[in-house]
């Protein structure tokens, strides 16, 4: 057992954190990203609290390389931006700072945060906007998880934890923080956050989170669909997601989240759960190389199983004009029980059209070898790469590393481009005073 032998000051009505030393645990320095260092040891060199926290933390003691390095502090926005001038803010309920190194590497800073929430009375549904800044207990207590809650300071090395998330990690749990049902009814999406990271690190759900996730499966239709959108493909790209396909059957929220899937399974169909299970591990095998799978591919995937089942003809030998309609009824049906997840049209026609073809790649599939008229199509990459995704999940040879084109991303907007210096590079920070101020830092004369 872990015993805290050495205690930090902290406001009176705070609670005591477990602080753990270095010679207790076997995260080091020396394991976090350079510039995440560099970010850190220039907010406490400048006398503000600073720590390394959330899923960098968690995945150091457990001993995984984290993908990302995300940094707590007391300093304010604007403070934050004054140290990194190649930086910019960002965040409409809460204002963090993202901080731009080289090779498109991005840290994100973000200020304490208040408890409110956490502590908030009364008949509210989902959690209020809000900006308040808070202290690192505060901050503690308002994250998801408990394994997600702790702090790693740099200078003495030591993990400092308010929420037993040291013991949860020990013992392979996943806790939401405080009351589950309290937490789920202000934001619902933490039931798919503690399922996720369950499924990714392969832990148990503590009775009372799982509980409360079965009572409170109907508040997800609370949430902004732009949110559930995003989570859900956190989810498919989590590389776990035979185990998070079981924790959401068994809970009841894949039918709030896909509930066009209830008569497909409701029927005991047990051969369409094994098809979507086996599709979803193929997706995990391919994704554990870093290979990004489109959008269109990880839903049109997820949809077979339903498709097949609601359009029977797409086992049936069908002509250009036929696919072409099957592809439109197929059209239709996605915009209506996709409807709540925001999926844009041009994303929902593209997953038609895989969907509509999978049974003509099928048909003329010649153990590997296509037809020349075939390979012509100007579809035939994509649609052959789709076929043998789901080719391997029925049995048949592996799908090879998918080749793509990998989606254009945008560029930035002027305002937000920063001015580089005479050798091209940018800084990542300045020690320079700069006049002026941001978000309410304006000096005073």
């Amino acid at each position: 057992m872990v015993h805290s032998t050495e205690k930090m000051t902290v406001p009176e009505g705070e609670n005591e954190p477990l602080i753990i030393p270095r010679s207790a645990h076997s995260l080091s320095s020396k394991d976090i990203d350079r510039d995440a260092l560099k970010v850190l040891s220039m907010l406490q060199q400048e006398g503000h609290t600073a720590y390394l926290v959330g899923g960098g933390v968690r995945d150091l003691y457990l001993g995984k390389t984290p993908k990302d390095f995300d940094i707590s502090t007391d300093a304010k926005p604007g403070q934050i931006r004054k140290l990194f001038r190649n930086s910019r803010t960002i965040g409409r309920r809460f204002r963090l700072v993202q901080v731009f190194f080289h090779g498109n590497k991005i840290i994100e800073v973000s200020t304490f945060r208040s408890r409110s929430e956490y502590d908030m009375e009364g008949e509210i549904n989902v959690l209020p906007a809000n900006n308040t800044f808070g202290s690192e207990a505060d901050d503690a207590f308002r994250r998801d998880l408990t394994i997600n809650s702790l702090f790693y300071d740099i200078h003495n090395e030591t993990i400092i934890d308010y929420t037993g998330g040291v013991a949860d990690l020990n013992n392979r749990i996943i806790r939401i923080v405080g009351d589950p049902d309290k937490r789920i009814t202000r934001d619902p999406v933490r039931m798919l956050r503690a399922m996720r990271h369950a499924s990714r690190i392969g832990f148990s759900i503590e009775d009372a989170t799982w509980q409360a996730i079965i009572r409170h499966t109907d508040e997800l239709h609370f949430c902004p669909v732009s949110r559930i959108r995003d989570e859900l493909l956190k989810d498919l790209r989590g590389g776990a997601n035979r185990h998070w396909l079981q924790l959401l059957l068994d809970s009841g929220v894949f039918y709030v989240l896909f509930p066009f899937y209830q008569p497909v399974f409701s029927e005991n169909n047990e051969a369409g759960k094994e098809l979507l299970g086996r599709i979803l591990e193929v997706i995990d095998r391919l994704q554990q190389n870093n290979q990004q799978i489109p959008e269109p591919f990880l839903l049109g995937l997820f949809l077979i199983p339903w498709s097949q089942k609601r359009f029977p003809e797409m086992n049936d030998k069908l002509k250009n004009g036929q696919l072409y309609a099957l592809s439109r009824r197929i059209k239709d049906e996605v915009d209506t029980g996709l409807d709540h997840l925001n999926i844009k049209r041009a994303t929902k026609e593209h997953i038609a059209s895989l969907l509509a073809r999978l049974q003509l790649f099928a048909d003329n599939d010649q153990n590997g070898n296509w037809p020349a008229w075939l390979k012509k199509k100007s579809y035939f990459r994509e649609n052959s790469q789709f076929y043998t995704i789901y080719r391997e999940a029925c049995g048949g040879g592996p799908a090879a590393e998918l080749e793509l084109p990998a989606p254009e991303k945008k560029p930035r907007s002027r305002s937000q481009r920063q001015t580089p210096r005479r050798n091209g590079q940018m800084p990542a920070y300045s020690r320079n005073d700069n006049k002026g101020g941001i978000f309410g830092l304006r000096k005073q004369k």
